[in-house]
């Protein structure tokens, strides 16, 4: 299974890159405002992505962005404060006696003060992040549709709700980011043929066992090419009334190369000229399969993921 992918999250780059030209209310306002002003509630998102809202977006989006950025900052400098006192004073107390606890808080807190700085750094950094962004599973990244003929782009949360579940369902189940070919008429029968998108990405990462040890490994097309990845969505509603857009990647056997380095599945990038044919879903399953068949079939090398 695909557990994380490297994305393209601007706009722009997308409309360039697929030829498109997509409609502009893709900024959804119960995404950015609503939730971004709760830092509490603030979606995990590639950096990209916030910084292309901080400079297309409406005003409105903009300021939300800003402001959920503030508050994270002021957040995790306090956090950095108080786990470098944590981990000062179990230095201090393990030179009197070693004990568990002290080795842990060290670990510990020095482990949360490199998370909070390189966050902050992140969000400090100023300019393009490059259009890039890794995602993981809860994550939210821009994912391509169409709805009444225009291509809109919608940010959803890379682990799909399936129709008539809620969150206690949703827990139990937590590998819903990946949608198994094999498995489109059964486990994904509600959404197969109904709801379909795209996500434009560059490379995808797996966790592998090498020599005993886990490990994670980037899957990249030797080629350099991009990969429209189909992809299967969902729009339920939270418990507060808010809609969740949510999705998951179509996953396949993996290609000869991909098995030899220890991965079981491989996302299917659909070829440029069937993304209309896979973005208008009809009950014609045969024709769906025939575009997830007909694929791009890049080479992929591997190597260790940073």
């Amino acid at each position: 299974m695909c557990y994380s992918a490297m994305v393209y999250a601007e706009i722009k780059t997308l409309e360039r890159k697929l030829g498109i030209r997509i409609d502009p209310d893709w900024y959804v306002e119960e995404f950015w405002v609503k939730r971004g002003k709760d830092p509490g509630k603030r979606p995990k998102t590639p950096r990209a992505l916030e910084l292309d809202a901080l400079a297309h977006g409406p005003p409105g989006v903009a300021s939300a962005v800003r402001e959920a950025d503030q508050s994270e900052i002021d957040r995790l400098t306090q956090e950095a404060f108080a786990q470098r006192k944590r981990v000062a004073d179990a230095q201090r107390a393990l030179q009197s006696k070693d004990t568990k606890k002290a080795r842990e808080d060290v670990r510990i807190g020095t482990n949360k003060v490199e998370a909070a700085m390189k966050r902050l750094d992140e969000l400090k950094k100023p300019g393009s992040a490059g259009g890039l962004g890794r995602i993981y599973p809860g994550y939210y990244c821009p994912v391509l549709v169409l709805e009444n003929g225009r291509y809109v782009v919608r940010p959803m949360r890379y682990q799909c709700r399936l129709p008539g579940w809620n969150e206690a369902i949703e827990r139990k189940f937590p590998g819903t980011y990946n949608a198994r070919r094999d498995k489109l008429e059964t486990s994904w029968g509600k959404v197969f043929g109904l709801s379909h998108g795209v996500v434009l990405a560059t490379a995808f990462y797996e966790h592998v066992e090498r020599e005993g040890q886990d490990a994670i490994l980037e899957f990249r097309p030797r080629d350099g090419r991009d990969m429209i990845a189909a992809c299967l969505w969902t729009r339920t509603v939270e418990h507060d009334g808010t809609p969740l857009y949510s999705f998951a990647a179509v996953t396949d056997e993996p290609p000869e190369e991909v098995a030899a380095a220890g991965h079981d599945r491989c996302i299917i990038p659909i070829k440029r000229e069937h993304l209309d044919a896979w973005l208008t879903p009809t009950s014609d399953l045969a024709a769906l399969y025939a575009v997830l068949d007909d694929r791009e079939r890049p080479y992929y090398e591997h190597r260790l993921a940073a």
